[in-house]
Formats: structure tokens, sequence, C-alpha cells
């Protein structure tokens, strides 16, 4: 194998994402829980559209924080539970609240769109058990 090729292997194995088996996965208390306190399952609303989020038996903190029992929150946006032992994607569906943040303006096409709130930890993976909201449907007018 030249130079080249060695060159290429090596950057291949470090871009793949590396996935975390349930025992290297941050765990979460057994009460842990997120939520989204608005807007209301079911409801039509106009843009804007404010999201908040709730959160119980955890404290949100900052991404890149390890203390125990914290994590942020990532929004998913008329998408499934991504793979729960690898970090969130960061996209238009799956939006990231690194910063620590409980609440978010967004400005969504008419139609119907699923929310669905998932905790991450300092390394944007789910928890072990994941911590993830009941998905709601709100229709955009």
């Amino acid at each position: 194998m030249n130079a080249i090729s060695k060159s290429f292997v090596a950057l291949m194995f470090v871009a793949l994402p590396v996935a975390a088996n349930a025992a290297d996965r941050t765990p979460s208390p057994e009460n842990a829980e997120v939520f989204i306190t608005a807007p209301k399952d079911g409801e039509e609303l106009t843009n804007p559209v404010v999201v908040q989020f709730g959160i119980k038996g955890m404290e949100v903190a900052k991404a890149g924080t390890q203390t125990p029992n914290t994590g942020h929150h990532h929004l998913l946006i008329d998408a499934e539970l991504p793979a729960l032992d690898q970090p969130i994607a960061k996209d238009a569906n799956h939006m990231h609240f690194g910063g620590g943040q409980t609440e978010t303006t967004l400005t969504l096409a008419p139609g119907k769109h699923t929310l669905q709130l998932l905790l991450g930890d300092g390394n944007h993976v789910p928890h072990h058990p994941a911590v993830a909201s009941q998905v709601i449907t709100i229709t955009v007018k």
C-alpha cells in the first residue's frame, strides 16, 4: 500500500462515527423526563412558532459538560428518533441547543409537523436510557 492509500484509509477511520454501547453512554436517572410545554399537541398555529422545553429529574447544561445528570436539548422536527448510540445529527430536522437553551422560535412551512425532544449528553449522544419526550403534532396555517 502506498503512502496515499495509507493516508486515505487512516482518514476514513477518523471520519467514521464511533458507536457508543450502552455501558459507554452517559447514564440517566430513572425519573428523568423532557417534554414540550408549548405548543400543545394538536394545536393549530401561525408562524413564528415558539417551542418551549421542559425537563424533570435532570438539569440542563451546555454541550461539553460532563457533570452527572445533565444534558442539553435537541429538537427533532418531522424526524424519527435517531440511533441512540451515535451523536445526534445537526441539520434542519435535528436542532441542537448546546448553549443550554430551553426555548426556540421556528418558522415552519404550512401543514402538519411533528416535534420531539431528545436529551443529549455533553457529546450530543443520547443518555442510557434515552430521555425523549412524547411526539406532538402541530399544524401551521
